[in-house]
């Protein structure tokens, strides 16, 4: 017998906010920390890494539609809370503010990496994906440029100096949220201990730590040669007065940043 209970489906679970945001900082790590997100039980991801819900400034000045953003995510079964990853939501001036409007209860992770390293990686990934023609320090030099030449907007691609002025943007994310709605996460740190790491963000999202997760590495950049010693030496001279205001913001030792910064990272991501 054929009962109206047969052809009764239960409703997709819908998403009606986002708990958190894994904010930046580009070529710092974000990419592992979704790997590892992703795997958690407890939290749900959108299908895709990078929303750029945020960073999109045609879409806000359209009028912004929040459902959207929530279209973006499949709740999954056993899900506490929901998060996104888009690195460039700490360097994109207005991303913040637009965050803290969504919603002011939100927490934000943000991974900050060797400054100098970071703009070598940086670089690398744009000569990878044919959007860059200069040589490094050529590029460094022809940054100013570039980026007057992108108002009013900022520059995506090539921002590889102006991205690792982290201060100025530290300071925006603070003006409008609670450092304990902020998780700052050091990417040497992640690097050298991760599991530790890892738990630290866990615990700071309110969710259980998980077993050890083998890591598939995503997004690697073969670099097609190594930083030299005379870029190395140029950009330090650029961050050293940067450095020291990161350290006492956040009061972290950043000396391995400050340094002459041989020690490359073993993988890009």
């Amino acid at each position: 017998m054929i009962t109206p209970r047969m052809f009764f489906r239960r409703p997709e679970p819908k998403l009606s906010k986002v708990d958190f945001i894994v904010a930046g900082a580009q070529k710092a790590g974000t990419t592992a920390v979704h790997y590892f997100l992703e795997r958690h039980p407890q939290i749900t991801l959108p299908d895709k890494q990078e929303l750029h819900f945020f960073d999109d400034d045609e879409r806000f000045a359209r009028g912004v539609d929040y459902e959207a953003l929530h279209r973006s995510f499949r709740p999954k079964r056993g899900s506490l809370i929901a998060g996104e990853c888009t690195p460039s939501y700490v360097y994109w001036g207005p991303a913040i503010e637009r965050i803290w409007n969504y919603r002011r209860e939100i927490k934000l992770i943000i991974l900050l990496r060797n400054p100098i390293l970071r703009a070598f990686s940086h670089w690398n990934m744009q000569c990878e994906r044919k959007f860059e023609a200069l040589d490094f320090l050529d590029a460094i030099r022809a940054e100013p440029a570039r980026l007057a030449a992108a108002r009013p907007l900022q520059s995506r691609r090539f921002s590889y100096l102006d991205r690792g002025f982290y201060s100025a943007q530290l300071e925006r994310v603070y003006h409008y949220f609670p450092r304990v709605q902020v998780h700052v996460v050091k990417y040497e740190t992640f690097r050298d201990r991760q599991k530790e790491t890892l738990d630290s963000i866990f615990g700071f999202l309110g969710v259980e730590s998980i077993g050890r997760v083998a890591f598939k590495e995503r997004n690697k950049i073969a670099y097609g040669r190594p930083i030299t010693a005379e870029e190395r030496h140029y950009l330090a001279e650029i961050y050293r007065d940067e450095i020291s205001k990161v350290e006492q913001l956040l009061e972290w030792d950043c000396s391995d940043w400050a340094g002459d910064g041989r020690q490359l990272a073993a993988y890009a991501v």
